[in-house]
């Protein structure tokens, strides 16, 4: 598979995904705070975390560089929404919730580490 055509299949399908996840998350959590967006990025970030340790050289997968292109910067590229947590950020500091804006900036940070990390952990036992 080419390259580019990985990543491009694989971004049209990641964001189709984060579309409808976005849509399911709202109906039952609400637009009060995204938790649509958080929930994508933790998500992403596990699923990055784990395509990084089985494709990680000595692992006994031996994924196709075009495979991990397809997951890393395709479907996660595509799925992620790092612009949309800056941009939902931003709102909520212009409407002056800026506690729920602190709040959203470091659980993300915080679970998008533990979540690449459980990924790479989960990948890692997999691969060796």
């Amino acid at each position: 598979m080419n390259a580019l055509v990985a990543v491009a299949v694989g971004g049209a399908i990641g964001s189709v995904a984060r579309h409808y996840l976005t849509i399911v998350v709202s109906a039952f959590a609400g637009a009060a705070f995204p938790w649509a967006t958080l929930l994508i990025n933790i998500l992403g970030s596990a699923v990055i975390g784990v395509f990084a340790a089985l494709g990680a050289p000595g692992s006994r997968f031996g994924i196709a560089p075009e495979w991990l292109l397809f997951v890393t910067a395709g479907l996660c590229g595509g799925f992620t929404t790092f612009s949309a947590f800056s941009l939902q950020t931003l709102m909520l500091l212009r409407e002056g919730e800026v506690t729920w804006a602190l709040a959203y900036v470091a659980l993300s940070v915080a679970l998008c580490l533990l979540g690449v990390w459980l990924g790479y952990q989960g990948g890692a036992a997999l691969a060796h």
